[in-house]
């Protein structure tokens, strides 16, 4: 069965294991080092959300991440709101996909 899974500072997930989804509670770049690594390896995971301020840290894991692993993952915003790193890192991905940036500088 596929699993979904947020990755992110404790005190901003513990929420969504209310939808069924699984917390892995990490606080700083290494840690999301340390929780990607499992995850990218299992086969069940279909989907990994990574908190925004997180992902900003250390974005090398979410590229390590997507390198081995069929998985989706992307980035949300916290309760502070967005900081644009989602938005930035879409483009970049639009962009190296299809060598336009379609999707215009800020």
């Amino acid at each position: 069965m596929s699993r979904a899974v947020v990755v992110g500072e404790r005190g901003l997930i513990l929420g969504f294991r209310g939808v069924g989804m699984e917390v892995v509670p990490a606080e700083d770049a290494e840690g999301l080092r340390r929780a990607l690594g499992p995850l990218s390896r299992d086969a069940d995971v279909a989907l990994v959300l990574v908190t925004e301020s997180l992902a900003a840290l250390a974005p090398d894991a979410l590229e390590d991440f997507r390198a081995v692993s069929q998985a989706v993952i992307t980035t949300i915003p916290t309760h502070l709101g967005g900081t644009g790193f989602a938005f930035n890192e879409m483009r970049s991905v639009v962009e190296r996909s299809i060598g336009v940036d379609m999707l215009g500088k800020d």
